[in-house]
């Protein structure tokens, strides 16, 4: 429900104990080292790039010999195998894989190794079926395709564009080159509109046929060879067989590696703790026989970690509170029914120096809103059954994974309550079945009323908790300046609004026009609003006095104050946003009645039940989905716009201690922290 206090904690250790003062740092997981930057001659800072480039090889390596794996032997998962979480390292584990690691480091690379030689060989394949292709037309030829003639005469081995006969072959040749030599052809196959031959002739004639050919398109064959076709296309038929073959045999030896595969993902997760290890190294402060560290701890975790340190290593350690200048991270601390929204407040900002931490405020408001907008009590139980059964079954996930289905839980509850508020059970789907199946009436009755019978009533409740929420902000705000001492502040920015927007609130609520277009029954007396309008006056000749005080040209405050005053209308339009709520929730229903009208179209009887049940399911499955979404979109739009902008700014930056579980991907270290 607060911002940690965080407290500048300074060590200064012998540098022989420096790789365990660090791992024991890494595995607890609770300080967040900052740069030491000391220019005195003594202390001086290592450059460990090339080591880190090592083990930036080896996950590299690791991550892509899994991949190899995973395409060869792929794991039997489950589609929800994402929310498995990491798997449990212990500090035994960690040091026991040490033995192990240039092992797996060598069957990392093996593994890269074989899947290299198993693509070239696929290339190959090919690249010889491809051979074999272009050799196809030329089969019935007894001479290599190289052949150029004997030691009297000149051999053209190629092909002509256009199917000819051996005839028309003989005479267009003849008059391409009449001035040469008696000549003979033969046609020895086709291929694609092209007439393979073979000519032979003088060879004194040899340049003279060579133009002509040329001037009529020669082409050679694409496979040149000192074989006969034939025999050049078994050799090749030979050669893809062996590299099949090979392709088998490195098959076999990735998946006999496949048992290496928690190695290999512990090699990856190893040398990247490595790796954040010797990035922290490269940023202390050492001299000879010492280093210094430096960065910041939470307040309650000082005197657990003094403990722990002092009593394993001889070092100095001192906390201390920071300065007003210093950028100081951000940790939120939060119930258990607060805590899920603190990625909503993260995703927005973290707070900023002097602000609260909005999550506890904001968390009842975000639930509230998001069970209105969806409001449908079937659609609520399945959201919270489900979240809850996910949570249970699957204990290790992903913080930010357990706090969103923690939140869609909680989500769920209020969607349920609402649904059961305005009588919405996949939307009206008992009625539809009760006359379509039953022919009865049957009806679970609204514990409220039901907002597609009344949907100015649902706006009039809308626009009401608009103003609760937005005034809640304005209260938030009201808090700050007052915790810090800012009482004019408080008075200017915060109470002059709340009587101006009160005031113009209870103003309108006695216009007749206004209760007569929200249908409501109660009357203001007039002495209450003209009360209330002097009131709201007196406020906004404050706002445009108080507006521009940090002016001193008094021309120019009032100008400040009076485009201070002009955000009023921006209250306006923030109340109208929460129309939103009236929009999101008819939306669900409807869809949800469409959904059971059309399903219940094909009437009662068996045929009737079975479509009834497969629109249902598909029908109603897609109007949550999208609602969902669209209630979750909306209802942060409601923080972010609406609410944060009354009182909050944000701009913290987010609290990121030295981890051995910050950068993993599939061990998480059982860490030493203190409660």
């Amino acid at each position: 429900m607060a911002v940690i206090q965080m407290k500048r904690v300074t060590l200064c250790a012998l540098r022989k104990n420096r790789k365990q003062v660090l791992e024991d740092l890494q595995r607890r997981g609770v300080v967040e080292i900052s740069d030491t930057d000391i220019k005195d001659g003594v202390f001086q800072k290592s450059d460990l790039s090339d080591s880190r480039a090592v083990f930036a090889k080896n996950v590299s390596a690791a991550r892509r010999a899994l991949e190899i794996l995973n395409r060869v032997v792929p794991q039997n998962r489950s589609m929800l195998s994402a929310l498995e979480g990491k798997k449990q390292l212990s500090a035994r584990q960690y040091e026991e894989f040490a033995q192990r690691h240039d092992e797996t480091v060598r069957a990392a690379e093996r593994l890269e190794a074989l899947d290299r030689s198993i693509a070239e060989s696929r290339s190959e394949i090919v690249r010889t079926e491809l051979e074999r292709e272009a050799l196809s037309p030329w089969m019935e030829t007894d001479v290599p395709l190289d052949f150029a003639g004997t030691k009297t005469t000149a051999a053209f081995i190629g092909s002509l564009p256009g199917a000819m006969t051996r005839e028309e072959l003989s005479v267009r040749v003849a008059q391409a080159a009449p001035q040469a030599g008696p000549f003979t052809a033969e046609v020895v196959g086709a291929a694609q509109d092209q007439t393979c031959f073979f000519l032979l002739c003088e060879k004194k004639d040899r340049e003279a046929y060579a133009a002509a050919l040329n001037a009529l398109g020669f082409a050679r064959p694409a496979v040149q060879s000192d074989r006969p076709p034939k025999q050049q296309a078994g050799a090749l038929q030979a050669a893809a067989e062996e590299h099949r073959k090979a392709i088998e045999r490195g098959e076999a030896e990735i998946k006999s590696l496949a048992d290496r595969r928690s190695d290999l993902e512990l090699l990856a997760d190893y040398d990247t703790i490595r790796s954040d290890k010797y990035e922290v190294i490269g940023r202390l402060a050492q001299s000879k026989r010492t280093f210094l560290l430096t960065g910041f701890v939470p307040a309650k975790k000082a005197a657990g970690l003094e403990a722990a340190l002092t009593g394993k290593y001889d070092l100095a350690i001192d906390f201390s509170d920071p300065d007003e200048k210093e950028d100081v991270p951000v940790l939120l601390k939060n119930n258990a029914f607060t805590t899920p929204v603190e990625d909503v407040v993260e995703s927005f900002s973290l707070p900023g120096k002097g602000e609260i931490d909005p999550t506890a405020i904001m968390a009842p408001f975000y639930y509230f809103l998001y069970g209105m907008m969806l409001g449908d009590a079937a659609y609520g139980i399945i959201m919270t059954l489900v979240t809850f059964l996910l949570m249970k079954k699957f204990p290790r996930m992903s913080p930010t994974m357990h706090k969103m289905l923690n939140m869609f839980f909680y989500c769920g509850i209020s969607t349920t309550f609402w649904g059961v508020m305005f009588g919405s059970y996949f939307g009206d789907v008992v009625d539809v079945v009760g006359s379509t199946f039953f022919h009865t009436s049957v009806s679970l009755p609204a514990l409220w009323f039901a907002p597609l019978n009344q949907p100015m009533r649902l706006l009039v409740f809308c626009l009401l908790v608009g103003v609760i929420h937005l005034f809640t902000g304005l209260g938030a705000g009201l808090y700050e300046a007052v915790h810090a001492g800012r009482y004019r502040d408080a008075l200017y920015d915060v109470v002059f609004w709340y009587l101006l927007v009160g005031g113009l609130i209870i103003m309108l609520l006695s216009s007749s026009m206004i209760r007569s277009m929200f249908g409501l029954s109660f009357v203001i007396p007039s002495p209450v609003a003209t009360g209330a309008g002097i009131v709201a006056a007196l406020a906004a000749a404050g706002i445009i006095l108080t507006g521009g005080r940090e002016s001193k040209n008094p021309v120019k405050r009032i100008m400040k104050g009076l485009y201070a005053l002009y955000n009023v209308t921006g209250y306006l339009s923030d109340m109208l946003s929460y129309s939103r709520l009236l929009a999101l929730g008819l939306a669900t229903g409807v869809i949800a009645s469409v959904v059971n009208k059309m399903a219940a179209m094909a009437g009662g009887g068996a045929v009737g039940a079975i479509v009834f049940i497969l629109i249902f399911i598909v029908g109603h499955t897609l109007n949550i989905a999208i609602n969902m979404l669209g209630a979750y979109v909306h209802t942060n739009r409601l923080q972010y716009v609406e609410f944060f902008g009354k009182f909050y700014s944000g701009g913290g930056r987010k609290f990121n201690p030295f981890s051995a579980s910050a950068h993993t991907q599939y061990y998480q270290f059982k860490e030493e922290n203190e409660s």
